[in-house]
C-alpha cells in the first residue's frame, strides 16, 4: 500500500498545470555566485509570464516539499543519511564552500528548494495525467539516481515522478523520457537500467559531463551530439527521434527534460543552439505528444546563461499561442509541419517574443 503522500492532492480546477513555488530559488550569502547555474532562474521565469498575461499567483499550482516519506519512495536511507553531511552536499552541487556551512543551514537554504522542486515534479505528473500537460518550472535533476547524488542533482526528481504514477495512478504503466538537456542523463538512466516499462531517449553533447558508460545502456535512442552542433542538425535529429522513439514504444506518459544548456555560449554544453532553437525543440516534442493523445511533463533542468529564463518563458508563451497547452485535442486536429518549414518560419514566428 503506498504511505500517505500531500503531493497527490488535486489543486483547485482553475489553476494552470504549471507547477513552482517561491521556495525554488537559492540565495544565501552569495554562495550561489559561486555554481554557473542562475539559482534564481526559476523566479524569474514565472515573473516574465506574468508580465506576459499569461499567468497570476492564484492561477499557478503551489509546489509542495518532499518528505522523507516520499523521497524514500526512490532513494535508500543510506543516501539520505549522506546528505546529512555538508561536505556531502557541496561536492553534489559543485559549491565547496557549503562544506564549512553547519548542516542546518545546508538543509534549509540548499536542500530544501531543491526538495520542493522535487516535490513539483511528482505533483506535475500527476497533473499531466489528469489535464494533459503539465510544466514543472524547477526540476530536472537527471544526473541523480536512488543511491548517488552529482552535477548540482541532489534528488531524482524524474525517477520518482514516474514511479509515483506507477504506483498510484490505474492505467499508467509505460513511460517514455525524452532528456534533451545538453548532458546524459545518467540519474534516471542508472535507476530504470533493467525495466522494461520505461524507455529513454537522450540527446547530449558526446565529449561532456558525466561520460556514463554504464548508465548509456539503459538508453533505447541515444543521439550522441559533437561539439557546436547548430539548429538545423540539430531541430532534424530531434524531430527524427522523437518520433521514431513515439512510434517504437507507446508510453501513458511522457518526461520531457527541457534542458536550456543546449544554448549557444552555455559554458558547460558545448551546443550551438540559438534561442529560436530551443523554442522550436520544445514545440517539436509538445506536437508529438499532444497529436498522440499521450500527456506530457515537462521539467526545465539545466541553463547556465542568465538568458535562459527568458527563452524558456517565450517557449512557454509559444507553445500558448499555438494551442499546445489546453485539454487534450484529438490526434487530427495537431498538424505535424515539416522540419524545413517550421525551421523558415522561425524568424516569423519569434517576430513578437522578446528574445534577448
Amino acid at each position: 500500500m503506498p504511505h500517505r503522500t500531500e503531493l497527490y492532492e488535486d489543486p483547485p480546477l482553475g489553476c494552470w498545470p504549471i507547477v513552482y513555488s517561491p521556495d525554488y530559488n537559492i540565495t544565501f550569502m552569495g554562495l550561489e555566485k559561486l555554481h554557473p547555474f542562475d539559482a534564481g532562474k526559476w523566479g524569474k521565469i514565472i515573473n516574465f509570464l506574468k508580465e506576459e498575461k499569461l499567468i497570476a499567483d492564484d492561477l499557478i499550482v503551489q509546489a509542495r516539499e518532499a518528505t522523507d516519506e516520499d523521497l524514500l519512495v526512490v532513494h535508500t536511507r543510506r543516501y539520505l543519511n549522506k546528505l546529512k553531511w555538508s561536505f556531502v552536499v557541496a561536492t553534489i552541487t559543485e559549491i565547496p564552500p557549503v562544506a564549512f556551512l553547519p548542516n542546518f543551514i545546508v538543509q534549509r537554504k540548499v536542500l530544501k528548494p531543491l526538495r520542493t522542486q522535487t516535490g513539483g515534479t511528482i505533483m506535475a505528473g500527476k497533473l499531466a495525467v489528469d489535464r494533459g500537460w503539465a510544466i514543472n518550472v524547477g526540476g530536472g535533476f537527471h544526473h541523480c539516481s536512488s543511491d548517488k547524488g552529482g552535477g548540482f542533482c541532489a534528488f531524482a526528481d524524474i525517477t520518482l515522478a514516474i514511479k509515483f504514477l506507477f504506483e498510484r495512478v490505474q492505467g499508467v504503466s509505460r513511460a517514455t523520457i525524452i532528456d534533451l538537456d545538453a548532458h546524459q542523463g545518467n540519474g534516471h538512466e542508472r535507476d530504470f537500467m533493467d525495466d522494461p516499462r520505461v524507455y529513454i531517449m537522450d540527446a547530449y553533447n558526446r565529449y561532456i559531463y558525466p561520460g556514463d558508460g554504464f548508465a548509456k545502456r539503459a538508453i533505447k535512442r541515444k543521439v550522441e551530439l559533437e561539439w557546436g552542433t547548430e539548429d538545423t542538425e540539430y531541430l532534424q535529429k530531434v524531430q527524427t527521434h522523437v518520433e521514431g522513439a513515439l512510434n517504437e514504444f507507446q508510453p501513458d506518459i511522457i518526461v520531457y527534460n527541457a534542458g536550456t544548456d543546449i544554448l549557444d555560449g552555455d559554458p558547460l554544453g558545448g551546443l550551438a543552439i540559438s534561442p529560436q532553437g530551443i523554442v522550436k525543440r520544445d514545440e517539436v516534442v509538445f506536437r508529438a505528444a499532444r497529436s498522440r493523445g499521450v500527456p506530457v511533463l515537462m521539467v526545465t533542468s539545466g541553463g547556465y546563461q542568465k538568458r535562459t529564463a527568458r527563452i524558456i518563458a517565450d517557449s512557454i508563451l509559444n507553445l500558448h499561442s499555438l494551442g499546445l497547452l489546453g485539454r487534450q485535442q484529438p490526434a487530427c486536429a495537431l498538424g505535424s509541419p515539416s522540419l524545413d518549414q517550421m525551421v523558415r518560419d522561425s524568424a516569423k514566428d519569434f517576430s513578437n517574443l522578446s528574445l534577448q
